[in-house]
């Protein structure tokens, strides 16, 4: 029998061993690697080690394990802890190299433009339906009501600088008021006014570029990047007594003028080229350019690559109006991926495979595509070559008729209003159709082509199937699990996050609270309880092992808006006061607060009776009993 040790020994040498290993992190089901070498590290085999529940790669290479993270963590730290000692030692980190590099970048835009994300969405949403009341002859570009409600979403174009400023700050631990109060000059009114003025302003006797910094996201991220450095060396230096005033002060004397010289030019700039390099390849190559887009976007996603294109797609959006290139081929994709889904979820006789195929296809459908490639699609070729196929086809329409995007956000029939045009009715028309296109090639060719024979995810269930089993083989208790939290019930797939979303932990459901209070789901031993404290499992009286989840990754939070009341290894009966969160405090951070609830023995367990709707702590959520109880056969 493999134990926990033996498990870790094998992970830490797939990954290319010690040596290979920068930094470790977990949360609460999963061990996060940056490694010095991806290369180096066998997917294949660590999906092969005993009680390693899948592997996504990307910036970081996250290895799910489960609720037993904590116990694979410490022991590969015990295996780390000479090589480590060794470098305190005096022996050199690993060298930079242009895939470690890459990756720092990546976390980078990753860390500043995702929390943004969802004010630049529901910004131009909002925008397309003010232009849809237009069109409709509802409201007039003229009325004073338009005027005032037009004023909300420009708002948040207008002063995007200051929010790429605090995400920024946030990431590299910059004082973000301190950020926000210097790069606040490039939006603010006065100094506008002074640029545009007849015969501009200098200082000292410099001409400051004239420049209208509103919409534009490098000049913040090169000041704060500035600043960073700066802070740093003016903490240092300066007196305690003084800090206080004394460190802002300098900031402000050497990072401004710094600024409005070279950094806000050279980010204008920068902002401009990456626009016109998008802008000449769609130019260049036409409807070709959206079509191959869309048939590498599964693969582009499936590294967490897609994130550079989030940058050069906000400045194109902001200075152009529209975006006539990614957006584009993501809706083709998009739509693609549910497509093929629903087509898997009708050939498959595999019920477990059914059920993933068709909450694939629903979240895809939408606009969220993780569940669908991590679950479906990549696991799966003849379901791949049908996405491929309908982003194909899906994409070279959508080229042809000259399809435009107008807000940043994930394409999908919730947002399908992004493509109204008031200028063009046929662009959202072209879009619908595109869609369309690219939904029935792919539901088509994966209907036709789809064996069972040959599936990867079915031969995968069957393989855990035929492996021993240590888990009960009785249920003692009635098999409620209650909500822990006060909220909406949603469905897991729901979730915006490949690894919950995506079912790969195990199937349960999802909260949406609306208090922080945590009460325990169903009686039985505390499990696993993290020093962040954002994430508790419970092993049940009758074997089940109920993870309760707060937010996605609150891990990064460090425990701060979450207080316990119970410690790993107690008994708790359901309807057990856990933690308490402040919801606020996470949101505030950036974080999403929805809370999954998954059972992760799921090769012995089984869930039914799975409800959705508004729910109070106690209410029954769904059913487990064991496989074999739940089919008659004990």
């Amino acid at each position: 029998m493999t134990t926990t040790k033996d498990a870790a020994e094998a992970i830490l040498e797939h990954v290319g061993g010690p040596d290979n290993v920068a930094a470790l992190q977990h949360c609460s089901t999963r061990l996060r690697f940056n490694l010095v070498d991806d290369a180096r590290a066998d997917e294949t085999a660590l999906q092969a080690v005993p009680g390693v529940i899948g592997v996504v790669r990307g910036p970081q290479t996250q290895i799910i394990v489960g609720a037993r993270v904590g116990d694979y963590f410490t022991e590969i730290e015990k295996l780390r802890g000479g090589r480590r000692a060794s470098r305190s030692g005096g022996e050199p980190r690993p060298k930079l190299t242009w895939k470690r590099a890459g990756a720092a970048i990546m976390d980078f835009v990753v860390a500043v433009f995702t929390p943004i994300i969802p004010a630049i969405a529901g910004a131009g949403i909002f925008k397309s339906f003010l232009i849809l009341a237009s069109a409709l002859g509802w409201m007039q570009a003229t009325d004073p009501s338009y005027q005032v409600l037009s004023a909300i979403p420009d708002a948040v174009f207008f002063f995007l600088p200051l929010l790429v400023t605090y995400t920024a700050a946030k990431k590299l631990g910059v004082n973000i008021p301190l950020a926000l109060g210097i790069v606040a000059l490039l939006v603010f009114p006065t100094f506008s006014g002074l640029l545009t003025q007849e015969g501009g302003v200098a200082l000292f006797g410099l001409t400051v570029p004239a420049i209208a910094y509103n919409a534009q996201v490098f000049p913040p991220i090169l000041a704060v990047l500035l600043l960073w450095p700066v802070e740093k060396l003016a903490t240092r230096i300066t007196p305690g007594p003084i800090r206080t005033f004394f460190v802002p002060l300098l900031c402000f004397i050497v990072v401004s003028p710094i600024m409005i010289f070279l950094l806000g030019p050279l980010g204008y700039g920068l902002g401009s080229l990456l626009t016109g390099a998008m802008l000449w390849l769609y130019g260049t190559l036409g409807w070709v350019a959206i079509a191959l887009m869309a048939v590498v976007l599964p693969f582009i996603i499936s590294v967490g690559m897609h994130k550079a294109f989030i940058p050069p797609t906000i400045a194109t959006v902001a200075q152009q109006g529209r975006d006539p290139f990614y957006l584009v081929a993501s809706l083709a994709h998009n739509i693609a991926e549910s497509g093929s889904s629903f087509a898997v979820a009708i050939r498959t006789r595999n019920k477990t495979l059914r059920g993933t195929a068709i909450s694939s296809g629903v979240s895809a459908f939408f606009g969220i595509t993780e569940p669908a490639l991590y679950g479906v699609t990549l696991q799966n070729r003849r379901a791949l070559f049908a996405v491929l196929a309908g982003s194909l086809t899906g994409g070279i329409y959508l080229g042809i008729a000259a399809v435009g995007a107008f807000a940043l956000v994930s394409p999908g029939a919730a947002s399908i209003s992004m493509f109204i045009d008031v200028a063009n009715p046929w662009n959202l028309i072209h879009a619908v159709i595109g869609g369309l296109v690219a939904f029935a090639t792919a539901f088509i060719v994966a209907l036709v082509i789809w064996k069972d024979s040959d599936s990867g995810t079915i031969r995968a269930l069957e393989g855990q199937a035929g492996s021993p089993a240590s888990a009960p083989t009785a249920t003692d208790g009635d098999g409620r699990v209650v909500a822990p939290i006060a909220g909406e019930v949603v469905a897991l797939d729901r979730v915006d996050d490949p690894v919950f979303g995506g079912g790969i932990l195990g199937a349960g459901v999802a909260i949406r609270p609306s208090a922080g209070s945590a009460y325990a789901p169903v009686s039985g031993v505390v499990s696993s309880l993290l020093p962040s404290k954002h994430a508790f499992g419970i092993t049940g009286d009758d074997g089940a092992e109920v993870l309760v989840h707060v937010g996605l990754d609150t891990v990064k939070l460090d425990g701060a808006p979450f207080v316990a009341h119970v410690a790993q290894g107690d008994r708790v009966e359901r309807g057990q006061l856990m933690l308490e969160a402040d919801l606020e405090a996470i949101r505030r951070a950036g974080f999403d607060t929805i809370t999954p609830i998954v059972v992760l023995n799921g090769d012995a367990f089984e869930v039914t009776e799975a409800l959705t709707g508004p729910v109070e702590p106690g209410t029954g959520i769904f059913t487990v009993r064991t496989k074999e109880a739940a089919h008659g056969t004990v």
